[in-house]
């Protein structure tokens, strides 16, 4: 059985205008690749810049008019086709997406979560959410409880794929464990959950496999116990987020990331990496290495590609 959502050779650049009529195009995603599977929690984690909702955007038919995206995405075996996509979207595939500004400001709470009052309720209590929330319009929720709903909305059709863009911000401690939960019960009857954030330490809390975002590209892809020691690591720019983990020394990365429009050649993080050589300003293949893929011409880990 194919993945659920394959991404494959995915780049994503836009089109600007600067003094009138000198055109230029930035790329923010490169070549970019990543499955996820039915059952599968798979995390994409990145800080910011790294091309994470862009990902998100591109899945789903969203992204602005200046966007000029290359590559192929393939659902349930099938390539998703703009037309494909605006049918799935919001039933068999839904977004959680950053903001909670996408909850329309002049519909009550409950026909925004679905038509099936039992449903709603039950949804909505499971966020700790009582009834009176579904009498409720957007402006009158807390920010918490904005966050809540907007989750709510998205999985109340028990959704095949499930794409969480950094979806517990705000939130309490308890009250992103229930979410995070939720997500690993809808893998665990069966849908695909690819979840986006910077947060690694949220991420290895419920995912089977970490994609690593630097710069637009998949630098690493490796299963989510990997993470528990730093020698199972691949790329060293995965190494340096665990080392930047309070757990391991909070030791901070030197450098910054490069911007779209003044991305280096051949390895995006080669400026900032211990490990490089002039060879790193070639072409870096993504490649299989030690049970999983990495973009380096000098893995940490020893493996066979």
């Amino acid at each position: 059985m194919p993945p659920l959502l394959m991404v494959e050779h995915l780049s994503i650049s836009f089109t600007q205008y600067d003094r009138g009529t000198h055109r230029r195009v930035l790329p923010a995603i490169r070549d970019l690749e990543l499955t996820v599977e039915r059952g599968q929690v798979a995390a994409v984690v990145g800080s910011s810049g790294s091309g994470k909702s862009l990902l998100a955007h591109g899945i789903l038919g969203i992204l602005p008019y200046n966007a000029h995206m290359e590559g192929t995405l393939i659902y349930d075996g099938t390539p998703l086709t703009p037309e494909r996509i605006a049918a799935l979207r919001g039933r068999e595939i839904v977004l959680v997406p950053q903001s909670v500004g996408y909850l329309d400001p002049l519909r009550k709470v409950g026909p925004q979560v679905g038509r099936d009052k039992g449903v709603v309720r039950s949804v909505l209590n499971r966020y700790g959410l009582g009834p009176e929330t579904e009498g409720l319009y957007p402006f009158q929720l807390s920010g918490g409880m904005a966050r809540r709903v907007l989750i709510s909305t998205a999985v109340a059709a028990s959704p095949a794929l499930v794409i969480a863009d950094e979806p517990t911000p705000g939130l309490d401690a308890r009250a992103a464990g229930r979410i995070l939960s939720h997500f690993r019960e809808l893998a665990n009857a069966g849908a695909g959950v690819l979840l986006i954030t910077h947060d690694l330490e949220l991420a290895l809390t419920i995912a089977d496999k970490v994609a690593v975002f630097y710069a637009g590209e998949t630098i690493e892809e490796a299963p989510a116990g990997d993470f528990a020691r730093l020698d199972d690591l691949r790329h060293p720019y995965t190494r340096a987020l665990w080392r930047a983990l309070p757990q391991h020394g909070f030791h901070p990365i030197p450098g910054t990331q490069p911007y779209p429009g003044s991305l280096p050649e051949g390895c995006p993080f080669a400026p900032r990496c211990p490990r490089r050589t002039r060879d790193c300003g070639g072409e870096v293949p993504y490649r299989p290495w030690s049970g999983g893929f990495v973009r380096c011409l000098h893995p940490e880990r020893e493996g066979t590609a």
